[in-house]
């Protein structure tokens, strides 16, 4: 990690990151996950927490922006073949547009 990397970078995880993914999880389970510091970023570094976005248009690492385009589109395709599975949580809606959602946020970060 640097202290003079001015980049926002997403962390690895990029479909699990922020708000709605952690209020996912305090609505499932009743805890409250704790922010981490430091989180290992899509382009391998370890940055400060408060130094990565959820957000497209805020990461500015090129490196974390493919990755994270990269990371939607499998999610997407992820989705879809869960999908279509017998005794699927989902309906086909239901994936079709979190499959959506998914590829609209890989185009964002590919733009």
């Amino acid at each position: 990690m640097s202290d003079t990397d001015p980049h926002i970078h997403v962390e690895q995880k990029a479909v699990q990151a922020g708000a709605a993914f952690r209020n996912v999880i305090v609505s499932s389970l009743g805890l409250v996950p704790d922010a981490p510091s430091v989180v290992t970023t899509g382009c391998g570094l370890q940055a400060p927490y408060v130094m990565t976005s959820p957000r497209p248009e805020s990461v500015t690492c090129l490196a974390c922006r493919e990755h994270a385009h990269r990371e939607h589109l499998r999610f997407a395709d992820q989705v879809e073949r869960l999908s279509r599975m017998p005794g699927a949580p989902v309906t086909g809606d239901q994936a079709a547009k979190a499959a959506q959602w998914a590829r609209d946020r890989a185009k964002r970060f590919s733009g």
